[in-house]
Parts: C-alpha cells; sequence; structure tokens
C-alpha cells in the first residue's frame, strides 16, 4: 500500500497526533520523514528480495515501475498541524492502535476451543488450510515480515512432500 494512493483518493494523512486541546487535535510535523523512512525500507526490501531472487536463479518477472515512488501529495510536502474538530463537522472518532484477529469467515475445522488455529508449525489438520505470520509460531520472529520466511519454508516444504505422496502411484513402480 503507497500512501500516496491513499492521499490521491481523497484521505488527507497527518503526523503522529500530538495534543488535543479543547476540541482541537495537534498533529506532529513528522509525517514526511515518517513517510520517507517507510519508503526506504520498502525499497530497501525490494533490493533485497530482487537480489535473493538473482542469487537463486529464480525466474521471476521484473517490476522495475515497483522501484518507483509518486511525488508526494500536498498533505505530505504542506502538512496539517492541526485540525478543529467543530469547524470540520467530526463528531465521532474512531481510535484504531492495533488489530484483532478474526477467522470467522473461515469455514474449517482448523480452530481449538478458543477460536485460535490449531496448528503445529504452520500446518493444521485440516488438509489444504495453513497459517503464517501468528506470534512465536515457530520463533519470535514468526509474525514478522523480516522473520516469516523460516515458517513459510517449513510450509512449503511440507506442501511440497504432501503433493509427493498424493502424486505416487505404486501401479508405476521400476523394478
Amino acid at each position: 500500500m503507497d500512501f500516496r494512493d491513499l492521499a490521491a483518493s481523497g484521505i488527507e494523512l497527518v503526523g503522529l497526533t500530538a495534543s488535543y486541546d479543547d476540541g482541537v487535535l495537534g498533529f506532529a510535523p513528522d509525517l514526511a520523514e515518517n513517510i520517507a523512512f517507510g519508503d526506504a525500507r520498502y525499497l530497501e526490501f525490494l533490493r533485497a528480495a530482487d537480489a535473493y531472487a538473482e542469487r537463486n536463479g529464480l525466474d521471476l518477472p521484473e517490476e522495475p515501475e515497483a522501484h518507483v515512488l509518486g511525488p508526494d501529495p500536498e498533505c505530505v510536502t504542506s502538512p496539517r498541524l492541526e485540525l478543529d474538530l467543530n469547524e470540520a463537522g467530526v463528531t465521532s472518532l474512531v481510535w484504531a492502535t492495533g488489530f484483532a484477529s478474526d477467522y470467522g469467515w473461515l469455514d474449517v475445522d482448523a480452530f481449538d476451543e478458543n477460536g485460535r488455529p490449531d496448528q503445529r508449525r504452520g500446518v493444521s489438520a485440516e488438509p489444504g488450510v495453513y497459517f503464517l505470520g501468528l506470534p512465536w509460531l515457530s520463533r519470535r520472529g514468526s509474525s514478522f515480515i523480516w522473520g516469516v520466511w523460516h515458517d513459510a519454508r517449513y510450509v512449503a516444504d511440507h506442501i511440497a512432500r504432501q503433493r509427493g505422496y498424493l502424486a505416487y502411484d505404486p501401479t508405476h513402480r521400476k523394478h
């Protein structure tokens, strides 16, 4: 997700909420810095992924446009530093500071009595259902993009083994 796309769709980006006084929210002047930091990490990740693909001889399509960032929108170059909620007609705030897992959409028998994934290193008892990115799946970094690869490799190897078992045909044995 590029924050520039959000701004282009009409969402006004602001810096970190820094204060509230008599109906006026104050924002830190850190929006451009935060977006630049995110852009640098994003480009660093793309370079690492490209280098990995090249080192391992992976035949993947090149996507040079993924490395091109658009210009910063006006809300980044001239950020709003405060907002009078009454003048802006704001009557409600939703303060989203995190997230919660919701697997209610997944209609399979792959959850324990508390609704959490019932899995071992990402492999559930339900055929074809796997989990990645969960905290402490197999290690501390399991829920982070830089640490999930250990679990992803394990799950991918498991899937490959399962496909091998399914492909086995004892009638075509070599003598």
